[in-house]
């Protein structure tokens, strides 16, 4: 409530400025206002709000742009209805919304009178009554290394972002609980063998119970249907670079520049380009080279899954499948011309 203080200074410094706009920002807050007779209207929200929204009508529109909300402007109320509730977040999973607020083209239908169970049940991500023939969770552990390499070969900085994703196709309303060789948790119960890693940031789906994780480490939920992202980290560690790109740039009077790339001990590209006859006194700049690639069945923290224990009332028996990805995020070095 105290950053509706801040609404009347902020919307004065835009009119004298000339910069009024139906949305206004100050720091993480962002007002979204109408004004009507003398009575003004707003709507605030925070950063992580806005993130929310964007996700949610990209599920539904694919493309969020200002063409998709002006075709489906319809839809774009109805979710804003759904999604906040005097001002609090409710239901913001967008596979449950779409199970009651459906769309064809610019049209909203709407399947059910009744407000679904999900909504109302206290796992609100997942509905009750699903039945596979067989049951399976997939789970791919995907790193991204960000790396920024000097020109002298020094690496300048590096990370590893980190998620874990799911793919859950399981009967019933399921517990998991899945261990991973957690420093913290190896050293919360006094093992302290083999390779263990030191995540930050972590961030988990709703579905984990969080006060479980604070007290003991152990991650337990009960997943929601199909695809998810259960968690991401970081990982702020050293990171030799993985692929080594080695560029020269040599030009020959004014017609002709020669690059060369070599990659590692065994990849070497040289390429030649012959270009009209153009003087230039301005200094060039050195773009970086960006690398791509993918490597599967490797993480470079050395992350693993453990374990993951799946419980159900029936009984029944469940194959877990692990996959790890390793993956170039942003991912430069700087050329020596």
């Amino acid at each position: 409530m105290a950053e509706i203080d801040r609404f009347l200074p902020l919307l004065m410094q835009h009119e004298e400025e000339g910069l009024l706009c139906p949305v206004l920002s100050h720091g993480k807050v962002h007002f979204m206002w109408i004004k009507h007779s003398n009575l003004y209207r707003i709507l605030v929200l925070k950063a992580a709000a806005v993130v929310c929204i964007v996700q949610v009508f990209t599920e539904y529109f694919k493309e969020l742009e200002e063409e998709s909300i002006q075709d489906n402007f319809v839809v774009v109320y109805e979710l804003l209805d759904e999604l906040m509730d005097f001002g609090f977040p409710q239901t913001t999973d967008s596979k449950i919304l779409q199970e009651y607020i459906t769309q064809e083209g610019a049209k909203l239908e709407v399947g059910k009178s009744k407000v679904p169970t999900t909504v109302t049940n206290a796992v609100s991500w997942r509905s009750e009554g699903i039945k596979y023939k067989k049951n399976e969770v997939f789970i791919d552990v995907i790193e991204s290394i960000n790396v920024l390499v000097n020109a002298n070969g020094s690496v300048m900085s590096s990370d590893i972002v980190g998620s874990i994703k799911l793919k859950t196709m399981l009967s019933g309303m399921p517990e998991l609980r899945l261990g991973l060789n957690d420093r913290v948790l190896f050293g919360l119960t006094g093992r302290d063998k083999g390779k263990t890693v030191v995540m930050e940031d972590v961030k988990f789906h709703q579905c984990v119970r969080l006060s479980r994780f604070d007290s003991d480490r152990t991650i337990s939920f009960i997943p929601p249907d199909g695809e998810s992202e259960l968690m991401s980290y970081r990982i702020n560690t050293h990171v030799k670079p993985l692929i080594w790109i080695e560029s020269v740039i040599e030009k020959f009077s004014h017609s002709r520049v020669e690059i060369m790339v070599k990659g590692g001990k065994e990849f070497l590209m040289r390429a030649h380009f012959g270009l009209p006859s153009v003087e230039n006194n301005e200094l060039e700049g050195k773009p970086p080279v960006t690398v791509k690639f993918e490597i599967p069945y490797f993480t470079v923290s050395g992350i693993q899954v453990r374990y993951m224990k799946i419980i159900e009332k029936s009984g029944y028996q469940a194959l877990p499948w692990v996959r790890y990805i390793t993956q170039s995020g942003d991912y430069q070095l700087r050329t020596n011309v």
